[in-house]
């Protein structure tokens, strides 16, 4: 007779359900949704589509660059390079010759609320991917040599963000709006931050945040639920991580709800033909129910070529190339922008237009004509993007660990399909309706045209 699992079946909704049911969920095309917690708290989460002849999976720490302390800032996405480079039983090598030789592809992110270590194969080398990818998260070896090469290649890459003025403005718009905040800090570190982080610090942060109760691990495509406890578990035993069968998941991160600095403008002067400028300010956090209606006002403002901003900017004036809008969205709160770049003398006309067009997003309703185009664009989107496993490994791992709750294909499309056009102005209106940053990165002549604007 077969062993009895050593994990429990439980809810799929994360801390609102008590219905252990709610752990199986079919969804429209056939895929069967389940979560388990193992012991030491390890939760694992899988979607079983038997359609397909790929796996992904990924292995999520609940921790991003959020929840460093000051001492380790920097450490969660030092960590994200250093995994790669080698544990006790592979080297970085085998690590890469492995995935190479089954045609896999591995790779990692680092965000402000998590880290994720993920890989996509063909359904029968999941096991090996399994395997590598637990080996890396709970044995790397962060060997001191390959700690000093990397800080080289990490201190590269802060320095290609920061020659990128797209990337820049960015980077300085999160820091204008969330000053103060742990979400307002780079997820990378800064280069000073960088070239002061010792390897201690770091094999601090891998040693007490990696660990079984912050670690989520999601997979998709034709595979087994039960196979992928058993190799987890399999993989967290030879790491020689305690698993108390009592143990319960890490609760979720939320700290205090993201502190908005006042509005203010910013201009960083860099010898480049563009100014790339973003007006914006707070938006809604990820959990937040308002966060569909606002992706609809995104998507009118600047979510295409149809959109207000493309049409008035560039088609009508031609003052732009590029110009959107975007949504950004945490555990404790969110941002929301407009962004263009343009030629220096044109800066103050584009700054107007940014500002027009938001004001008269909070101001009438959309039409019927382009709200439905908005939410069409949006459920298109979102429905292509789901015939990816590694997508849908990625919305298991999202909902565990930054939304709290894994809504259904259906309620996602719902939820979009539901927002009307007064939503839409009143989510505006609550949003933007305040006094808004303006951050601009650009030469000396458009920094001065933007802080000489009223």
């Amino acid at each position: 007779m077969p062993a009895q699992p050593t994990w429990s079946v439980v809810p799929l909704v994360s801390g609102t359900s008590t219905d252990t049911a709610a752990s199986f969920s079919l969804s429209q095309d056939g895929a069967l949704i389940r979560r388990s917690i193992l012991p030491g708290g390890i939760r694992v989460l899988t979607e079983d589509i038997p359609a397909t002849r790929s796996a992904a999976i990924g292995a999520w720490v609940a921790v991003g660059s959020r929840d460093e302390a000051e001492e380790h800032a920097g450490s969660t996405h030092f960590l994200e390079h250093l995994l790669f480079k080698g544990t006790s039983r592979r080297s970085a090598y085998d690590i890469a010759a492995a995935f190479d030789a089954v045609g896999g592809e591995a790779n990692a992110a680092t965000a402000k609320n998590y880290t994720c270590y993920y890989a996509r194969v063909l359904d029968a080398d999941l096991p090996l991917a399994s395997a590598i990818i637990m080996d890396m998260v709970t044995s790397s070896v962060l060997d001191p040599g390959e700690f000093e090469t990397e800080r080289a290649v990490i201190l590269e890459e802060l320095s290609m963000a920061l020659d990128d003025p797209s990337d820049l403005v960015h980077e300085r718009f999160t820091e204008t709006v969330l000053a103060g905040h742990p979400l307002g800090r780079p997820i990378g570190g800064t280069p000073e931050t960088i070239a002061a982080l010792s390897r201690d610090a770091v094999a601090e942060h891998y040693r007490t945040t990696y660990v079984p109760g912050e670690l989520v691990i999601t997979a998709a495509g034709n595979i087994n639920h039960d196979d992928v406890c058993e190799a987890v578990l399999a993989g967290a035993r030879a790491a020689g991580w305690a698993l108390d069968a009592a143990a319960v998941p890490a609760e979720r991160h939320d700290a205090t709800s993201a502190a908005y600095a006042p509005a203010t403008k910013l201009a960083i002067a860099r010898p480049i033909e563009q100014a790339h400028v973003i007006l914006g300010g707070r938006g809604v956090a990820n959990g937040d129910p308002r966060r569909f209606a606002l992706a609809v006002a995104s998507t009118i403002l600047g979510g295409g070529m149809s959109s207000r901003l493309f049409q008035e900017i560039r088609e009508k004036r031609g003052l732009a190339y590029s110009t959107y809008s975007f949504t950004s969205g945490y555990a404790e709160g969110g941002l929301f922008g407009a962004y263009a770049a343009c030629a220096p003398a044109k800066v103050g006309a584009v700054v107007e237009l940014l500002r027009a067009e938001v004001a008269k997003l909070t101001g009438e309703p959309a039409d019927d004509e382009e709200l439905g185009r908005a939410i069409g664009q949006i459920c298109g989107s979102f429905v292509l993007g789901s015939e990816d496993t590694g997508a849908r490994m990625s919305r298991l791992g999202l909902a565990e660990i930054v939304t709290g709750r894994l809504l259904s294909f259906e309620e996602t499309l719902e939820r979009y399909r539901s927002v009307t056009a007064a939503d839409v102005q009143a989510v505006a209106a609550d949003i933007l309706a305040a006094d808004l940053s303006l951050v601009l990165v650009g030469p000396q002549q458009a920094c001065d045209a933007l802080l000489a604007l009223p």
